[in-house]
């Protein structure tokens, strides 16, 4: 029998789980490598250079940004949301009957985005803007495969808060200089 496929990540990133469902519903057994980003072990660096850099994250401006940056980042997310709304009149899932590639690819949508919702205080999904993508969003979610290696909404949103939190102070300090 194959050695499991050893996956490295962390519990509440999305890539992680795209990858762990798409393993999932493929039938490939894994083994999930928890790693720590505040404390990156060699295996990560070596497997994923690209931790060693230190890069602004794109949803940053939602958290620190109450003015114009945020409102053009809440507009854009509409339209692309808006997009995927479009794709699944009719489906149960993008591509027809079954998860396909694009539900996996799709996934934060299905259910970061409401505990970044939580955080942030911003409704980018609101219950009647976009209800064939909620409905889709609970299908996924509810999926048994995809369920096992979903984070809990409640530990999304203790770690998102952690993380706006320390945003914030590093912001603040680099001002304060």
């Amino acid at each position: 029998m194959a050695e499991p496929v050893k996956l490295i990540g962390t519990l509440a990133s999305p890539f992680v789980h795209r990858a762990a469902a798409a393993l999932r519903l493929k039938g490939v057994p894994y083994e999930l490598i928890l790693e720590d980003l505040q404390s990156k072990s060699e295996l990560l660096l070596k497997h994923n250079p690209i931790h060693q850099k230190c890069s602004r994250p794109f949803w940053l401006a939602m958290w620190l940004d109450a003015g114009e940056e945020q409102k053009g980042f809440v507009k854009e997310m509409k339209e692309n949301l808006a997009l995927l709304e479009g794709q699944l009149q009719g489906k149960k899932f993008f591509g027809g009957d079954s998860i396909g590639y694009l539900d996996v690819a799709a996934c934060g949508s299905a259910h970061w985005i409401y505990a970044f919702e939580e955080v942030t205080g911003v409704s980018l999904m609101g219950e009647n803007e976009f209800p064939a993508l909620r409905r889709w969003g609970k299908e996924y979610t509810e999926n048994e495969s995809v369920k096992e290696c979903l984070p809990a909404r409640v530990q999304l949103v203790a770690l998102f808060s952690a993380m706006k939190d320390k945003y914030k102070m590093i912001t603040n300090g680099m001002l304060h200089q």
